[in-house]
């Protein structure tokens, strides 16, 4: 009886004591990458959406205010992006998972931040709701109007919002 009130102590005092939890960091993810969008890579077969921003979709349009001329923004995003990473390595540290279980991820090429360098040259958006990591960035490129800032446009997660609506 006393052993096993002894034992029930024990397991009572052990499962309160704080343990430290080890967390594995990911392996970065590292090679070639293919634009998916103005946001989204793949290396190696794994799909990869750059965290903390959004560009526009790829079938978005932007409008020139002077003419109305409009312009397929979406794709110039993503052709700008292309035109970064070229035949780049590319190497990502995986922050988590987006709801479509996408890797969310921070990547390099050439040691420069590639959302960095995408809202700074005003082809993305600093996605507010999930980081405020690139909001100078934003400020900057909105002000030089560099990018989408020449045009008229919805703030991407706007315009997939519309058009689940349609």
């Amino acid at each position: 009886m006393v052993r096993t009130r002894l034992i029930w102590v024990l397991a009572w005092a052990c499962s309160s004591v704080p343990v430290p939890s080890i967390v594995l960091a990911a392996e970065p993810i590292i090679g070639r990458a293919s634009v998916i969008d103005g946001d989204t890579i793949e290396i190696h077969g794994a799909r990869i959406r750059l965290e903390g921003i959004d560009a526009p979709e790829s079938r978005q349009l932007c409008t020139e205010s002077a003419t109305g001329q409009q312009i397929r923004c979406g794709q110039r995003a993503a052709f700008w992006l292309s035109e970064l990473i070229r035949a780049h390595t590319v190497t990502c540290t995986e922050a988590g998972r987006d709801r479509y279980k996408r890797i969310l991820a921070r990547c390099s090429v050439a040691g420069q931040d590639v959302g960095a360098a995408m809202v700074s040259a005003g082809w993305a958006l600093a996605y507010v709701r999930y980081s405020r990591e690139y909001v100078e960035q934003e400020a900057r490129a909105r002000e030089a109007r560099a990018g989408i800032w020449q045009w008229s446009f919805e703030a991407p997660w706007e315009w997939r919002r519309a058009q689940r609506q349609r």
